[in-house]
């Protein structure tokens, strides 16, 4: 060997044990990261949320606070994520308890750029949905408890989907007063990137809702009769802000957009 390969030999043997131990520090240091070690990196993907009260590790920890952009404290926050996404695996369930929402679920990314989440549960106080959605027929009020059983996600839209809600104790807020629905139910099932939902009251309360929709990137179809059980007058005026009402009071609504409205509906039979 010529003199300057020994040079590199010795190089290398002087320095490689050095190289090493850095290497094993920053294993470690990642293996058991702090978690409020990272928030300052987590921060401007957060979208204004702050987390606060932070404990644990990166991989398993929790905020005591989760504060909206304007201060209000809006929940605590747990999470696990899988020590797998230092390989480029994400997988990751978070549980999040607050007075007006809560979440429950895990998501993992898939090859591909798949999503792929099971056993989300929501439950959200349609109140704190107001800067949201803005509406002539009125705000809603009351619970919405969704259930994902299953879902997988292609850019943000389900190829795959089962998955139930229910609005409870549902009322539109409108300027006319507050118009009381009953519960409502939904059920959703997704295949290919077809979405197909369909509606129903629970029999009881004041409006009869019996409806279906369909989704895809294409368009969409709603095909929906509603029809008060009571004589009340706010629900009759609300409805025909829906369409023009028959006989016994009952609206028809039929609205579809894109290619949808083209395709036959799915026989019920």
């Amino acid at each position: 060997m010529n003199r300057s390969g020994n040079r590199r030999l010795k190089y290398l043997r002087k320095y490689l044990p050095a190289l090493g131990l850095v290497l094993l520090a920053a294993a470690l240091l990642l293996w058991f990261l702090p978690a409020r070690w990272a928030m300052p990196w987590l921060a401007p993907r957060l979208h204004g949320l702050r987390l606060q009260q932070v404990q644990g590790l990166l991989w398993d920890g929790r905020a005591d606070q989760v504060v909206a952009a304007d201060g209000h404290v809006l929940g605590r926050l747990q999470w696990q994520l899988s020590r797998l996404a230092l390989l480029g695996t994400l997988r990751l369930r978070l549980d999040f308890e607050g007075p007006q929402l809560a979440f429950s679920g895990g998501v993992q990314r898939l090859p591909g750029g798949q999503i792929a989440s099971r056993e989300v549960n929501i439950r959200a106080e349609l109140a704190a949905l107001d800067p949201y959605i803005k509406s002539p027929l009125g705000q809603p009020r009351g619970e919405l408890q969704l259930t994902i059983g299953h879902a997988l996600l292609q850019g943000g839209w389900p190829l795959q989907l089962q998955a139930q809600a229910q609005w409870r104790h549902a009322v539109m807020q409108t300027r006319g007063g507050d118009v009381a629905l009953g519960d409502l139910q939904w059920q959703a099932q997704a295949q290919d990137g077809v979405i197909r939902g369909q509606v129903h009251d629970d029999g009881k309360g004041p409006l009869h809702a019996d409806g279906q929709m369909q989704l895809s990137p294409l368009g969409w179809r709603l095909d929906a009769v509603l029809r008060p059980r009571q004589t009340d007058p706010a629900l009759r005026r609300w409805l025909a802000g829906l369409g023009q009402p028959a006989a016994d009071g009952s609206v028809h609504i039929r609205r579809s957009s894109g290619l949808a409205g083209s395709v036959p509906a799915p026989s019920t039979q």
